[in-house]
């Protein structure tokens, strides 16, 4: 009750820091408008968080928030605002050092990227790297680059020509041989294109993925070595990187061929002349990846031991004994064997680095040939498309 008289007044309190009367607003809450990201508030006001109490309001126990009476030093990258010094707002984040600094950044990333990129070059040059360019006629799939894991530097003799070229000036359909004189005359679908800064030969996989010479090149009465780099983009059927013979049989034949159901690298030869299975000596690398693959594949004939083995990538896959071989009528083949009269295996993919030896590589020579380290190196007899 009171006297009538009017009622005791109750004075206003001062208004507290940041209330809006008069003086300068508190910082805005994290997540919200103007702050940066990364607190815990989720509104219009400060970050509602139990590890974190609002120092802009009054503690519980009714002390009122420290007066900021020391100005403290501006942290890089930002710049003090004039007025009095309040936590959180008294610095702002200076833009333009910041986006130099940012600027710098990527100039050094991109600057050791480049680097990067031309040290790796660098690396695959030293190593010998070699790349399948099976590009326009090449293969059904499109023919996209493929690595080489297995192509490595090899000697060269000094009548290879500085520039090489793989095909006989004037001639593009047939290729040079560069250790002896004997060309190979190209189908119209066994087709010479890049590897690099030399070149290959790629095949559609039909009856016109061929090549072939004038005459015979190896003389299979006597030790031999023939090599090849392949690779095969036919996912089924029998593949014939090189032959020999154009009669009703075949001399020898290195490629691809189906053994207990699945594709397999084989080096068959033939041994009486009407082509019998009887009569056929064969070595087989059974369990190996071919589809898609560049592979190095080694064949050798000793006439001594009279055996046959075959080498993939440098590694032996097998050796059997045989007869004399037949000396089939005909000249060397790429891409295709005559079996029962009748042409078979059209190659479909890529071939390079084609070499003929007069002599029969042992497993050591074989394991050095495939590393580029084959000391003292043999001269073979002849050559096609050298990288």
């Amino acid at each position: 009750m009171t006297d009538g008289t009017n009622p005791p007044s109750s004075p206003q309190p001062e208004p507290a820091p940041g209330s809006g009367y008069g003086f300068p607003p508190g910082p805005p809450a994290q997540n919200g408008y103007g702050y940066p990201v990364g607190g815990g508030g989720y509104g219009y006001g400060y970050p509602q968080s139990e590890q974190q109490p609002n120092p802009y309001q009054q503690e519980a126990d009714g002390g009122q928030w420290p007066p900021a009476t020391q100005a403290q030093p501006a942290q890089p990258g930002f710049t003090r605002l004039a007025g009095p010094d309040i936590p959180g707002a008294s610095q702002q984040p200076d833009w333009e050092a910041m986006a130099e600094r940012s600027d710098a950044e990527r100039r050094k990333k991109k600057k050791l990227w480049v680097l990067g990129g031309t040290v790796t070059v660098l690396a695959l040059l030293a190593g010998g790297g070699t790349f399948f360019l099976l590009g326009g006629e090449g293969g059904e799939d499109g023919a996209n680059a493929q690595p080489s894991t297995s192509a490595a530097p090899e000697p060269e003799d000094s009548k290879s020509p500085s520039v090489y070229t793989a095909t006989v000036a004037g001639d593009d359909t047939l290729l040079r041989d560069s250790y002896g004189s004997m060309g190979i005359r190209l189908g119209t679908d066994l087709k010479v294109g890049p590897l690099g800064k030399r070149f290959q030969v790629v095949g559609r996989g039909n009856g016109n993925s061929w090549g072939q010479s004038a005459e015979p090149v190896v003389d299979v009465t006597k030790s031999f070595t023939i090599t090849a780099r392949a690779y095969s983009s036919a996912a089924k059927g029998s593949r014939i990187v090189m032959s020999q013979g154009d009669g009703e049989s075949f001399s020898f034949e290195l490629g691809v061929n189906e053994v207990n159901g699945k594709q397999a690298w084989i080096f068959r030869v033939q041994t009486g002349d009407k082509g019998a299975a009887a009569t056929t000596r064969t070595v087989a690398a059974e369990g190996l990846t071919i589809l898609k693959t560049p592979t190095l594949l080694m064949a050798t004939y000793d006439a001594e031991k009279k055996a046959i083995a075959l080498y993939v990538d440098g590694k032996k896959a097998g050796e059997t004994p045989v007869p004399p071989i037949w000396q089939a009528p005909g000249p060397l083949q790429l891409g295709r064997s005559k079996h029962h009269n009748i042409w078979t295996g059209p190659w479909q993919g890529a071939l390079h680095n084609i070499k003929v030896y007069n002599s029969a590589f042992t497993q050591e020579q074989a394991a050095g040939y495939k590393e580029g380290k084959l000391s003292p190196a043999p001269k073979p007899t002849h050559a096609w498309l050298l990288t």
